[in-house]
């Protein structure tokens, strides 16, 4: 088995040459491998220093901006790996990182969707991701809490609605399949479409918790400039599947802030939520939809106001 990981790379060099260190570092020492580097228009001197490198390096240049879509697009278009291992810049490595993942794969089987890990703010240590919801107003949201069990040695992973593109494992047949990363993104929001796509292929996301990794966490210039434009194009696109997940976790929060019987809502409509937020029942009380639905009517009010022609 190869695989083949694709960093995409716009400046930054400092955090290239110290994620390139830690990833060479931390491999499994028989691990056949590739290693892209895919140069999406820097300016800083990383072309100079991609001159230098020789196989397993291989390197893809842009000569302008194109995006992280399409730099990991081009990258996964050339690799040769049966397993794609997509890699921000800005991480750093740590020892055993890859196992967990490349054995959680294997677990899944046939039913592998995208696979991520536990990520750690470089500068402070805390948890910056253990996999992404959607939250109660229908927005993607890192999970920056570990679940209780997950210290316990049997306790190797967990399924999550999307993962990360930071660090993300993902065989490349489905990748092709599912036609790797939409361009329409522009730097935002291609991981979550991507994985939901996967989940409507019949496919399971999952996060690997024994496998560790730090995060300078958005790093690379204009990482955040289209925020809403992303989200916008998103919620248009997935809005039906965004609202399932975010009616979940709003009886799920809902459930959080009401340990008991709360005296401004009936009894039985109270364990009707419960009983969702549980997964015991399929049928999503009207409450919670009725929230969740007005929350999304909103927001999309506003980016259509906001992006207007």
């Amino acid at each position: 088995m190869q695989v083949s990981f694709i960093i995409p790379l716009f400046d930054c060099l400092a955090l290239t040459q110290a994620m390139v260190r830690s990833l060479q570092a931390t491999l499994p020492p028989a691990l056949d491998h590739e290693i892209i580097l895919v140069d999406d228009g820097s300016t800083d001197g990383t072309r100079a220093w991609l001159a230098t490198l020789q196989p397993p390096f291989r390197v893809v240049l842009h000569e302008r901006n194109l995006g992280y879509a399409a730099a990991n697009n081009h990258g996964a278009a050339i690799a040769r790996g049966e397993i794609l291992a997509l890699l921000n810049n800005d991480l750093v490595l740590k020892s055993r990182w890859l196992e967990p993942m490349l054995a959680l794969l294997q677990r899944l089987g046939p039913q592998a969707g995208l696979v991520g890990n536990v990520q750690r703010v470089a500068a402070t240590g805390a948890i910056d991701h253990a996999g992404i919801f959607i939250n109660s107003k229908g927005k993607p949201e890192h999970e920056r809490t570990l679940p209780w069990w997950a210290w316990l040695p049997v306790a190797q992973w967990r399924q999550a609605d999307m993962v990360t593109g930071a660090c993300m494992l993902i065989p490349r047949a489905l990748w092709q399949q599912l036609g790797g990363f939409d361009e329409g993104y522009v730097n935002g929001c291609e991981d979550v479409d991507l994985c939901l796509r996967a989940r409507q292929a019949g496919r399971t996301n999952a996060v690997a918790l024994n496998s560790v990794v730090s995060h300078h966490v958005s790093s690379s210039p204009g990482r955040k400039a289209r925020n809403e434009q992303n989200t916008f194009r998103l919620t248009r696109r997935w809005q039906r599947e965004l609202a399932a997940c975010a009616t979940r976790r709003w009886c799920r929060d809902y459930c959080e802030g009401n340990l008991f019987l709360p005296r401004d809502r009936a009894p039985l409509l109270t364990l009707k939520i419960w009983a969702y937020a549980a997964s015991l029942s399929r049928t999503p009380p009207s409450v919670a939809t009725a929230a969740v639905n007005a929350a999304i009517g909103q927001e999309l009010a506003r980016w259509q106001e906001m992006f207007a022609p």
